[in-house]
């Protein structure tokens, strides 16, 4: 198949307009005209990952992280980033990043720690802002119910537990078409008033042009008219870290050889123990300090993340037990989650995880 289909499917589990602006997810590498039978799946882009790919036939890689962050300048083999795109453009092979993007899915990279430890009732821990819009249009009564339809087909009205919501009032529309114009209703020339129902209802920004689209077509009127509010509301289903429940209260220390043992921790890093026992866990794959505050405001016992550095501890005051378990740690499942979304939708592509372990951090114990 060709690797158009293979982004635009993973542009619909973690839409690109979702990542933060800092990210680079995305192609980054190849044409989304190449050709595909295998696919290698890998937390990182690393150079022994190239190397796998073109041992085992994949004509591209979908990583967790961006091999880039930022532009490259100049390419002269002299950092391992520069070598990854060489040798990946020499081989013909496509390099392709889900990461933020995926993190802030209701089931991304938390929601499979999440899984991975128990938790239930779980929830996004920061939601994110500015990511909904609202349409307004008006329709003439007979294709009310026509244009709703096309609108929900097209994702719009999707709030949390529900679909297909809208608010509807109905009132009169006037327009005087000149010469050149071919009305639904109406004569060219004189002034018509029609009886209209205005109907609202809001979208994810990622599926503007697929809405207006189905609009524009599901509509009678030559000329659609219609209104694109931006809003700031929270989008409870997409966002930054979760949290969730055990199913029973914990000791803190059991939890945390749980925790240890099932995310295949070598070592853990923690404040000192509340005396608390565990009930509600937080948690963010990958550097997850920035949550720390909304952890604590939603009643977590603990909070599951990586990279945090020595002062930041201090952050927790008593309030929350703070368990920094790594940053490859907290987000390998990552690669199994791709792999069953992808082999779920494209059987038939040759699908692999990485052999390779790309952590590159070690430890002495």
């Amino acid at each position: 198949m060709k690797l158009s289909q293979l982004t635009t499917y993973l542009e619909t589990l973690a839409p690109l307009p979702y990542q933060e602006d800092y990210d680079n997810a995305g192609l980054i590498v190849g044409h989304p005209d190449q050709d595909i039978t295998q696919a290698l799946i890998s937390l990182d882009c690393t150079e022994a990952v190239v190397d796998e790919a073109i041992a085992t036939h994949c004509q591209v890689i979908i990583s967790h992280h961006p091999i880039v962050f930022k532009g490259l300048k100049k390419f002269n083999g002299k950092t391992y980033v520069e070598r990854v795109v060489e040798k990946a453009i020499r081989n013909n092979i496509a390099l392709y990043a889900i990461h933020t993007n995926l993190d802030s899915m209701l089931d991304g990279v938390n929601a499979r720690i999440c899984e991975t430890l128990g938790l239930t009732n779980c929830h996004i821990l920061s939601p994110k802002h500015n990511i909904l819009k609202k349409l307004v249009t008006y329709v003439p009564l007979s294709h009310a119910e026509q244009v709703r339809n096309a609108l929900f087909v097209a994702g719009a009205g999707n709030i949390g537990n529900y679909t297909e919501t809208s608010f509807n009032t109905q009132g009169h529309g006037t327009f005087k078409g000149n010469e050149d114009a071919n009305p639904y209703v109406g004569e060219p020339g004189t002034r018509h008033t029609e009886s209209e129902i205005k109907i609202e209802t809001v979208y994810p920004v990622n599926l503007e042009s697929k809405v207006i689209m189905a609009l524009i077509l599901a509509h009678p009127y030559e000329e659609v008219a219609y209104d694109l509010y931006p809003l700031t509301n929270q989008h409870q289903q997409v966002g930054s870290g979760m949290a969730g429940e055990l199913h029973e209260p914990t000791d803190a220390k059991s939890f945390l050889y749980t925790v240890k043992t099932k995310m295949n921790a070598v070592v853990i890093r923690h404040t000192e123990l509340t005396g608390k026992p565990i009930k509600k866990v937080a948690v963010c794959g990958g550097s997850g300090g920035f949550l720390l505050k909304q952890a604590i405001a939603a009643g977590a016992d603990m909070f599951i993340t990586a990279d945090y550095k020595y002062h930041e501890f201090f952050d927790a005051e008593g309030k929350i037990i703070i368990a920094d378990i790594g940053h490859y740690e907290s987000e390998q499942f990552t690669q199994q989650l791709l792999y069953d979304q992808l082999h779920k939708k494209f059987p038939a592509v040759g699908l692999k995880i990485t052999s390779v372990n790309t952590n590159p951090v070690r430890y002495f114990v």
